[in-house]
């Protein structure tokens, strides 16, 4: 069963896979992190790391995330 998305935006980010970094990590245009382990959607924090903010709702189009 395909996933499905609140918005075309958060599909686009959810999904977008960069050819020039090995790891979404280093891409500046990646934006957004699904945990498959703990189901739960974050804004990737660009410091290096692997870090990321939980988010509950969409930054485009503001439905809750489930």
């Amino acid at each position: 069963m395909e996933k499905k998305y609140c918005c075309e935006e958060m599909e686009y980010f959810s999904k977008l896979h960069c050819d020039i970094h090995g790891r979404i990590w280093d891409c500046p245009d990646c934006l957004v992190y699904f945990d498959d382990r703990e189901k739960n959607y974050g804004l990737i924090v660009h410091d290096g790391g692997q870090s990321y903010v939980e988010i509950r709702y969409c930054p485009w189009c503001g439905k809750q995330l489930s």
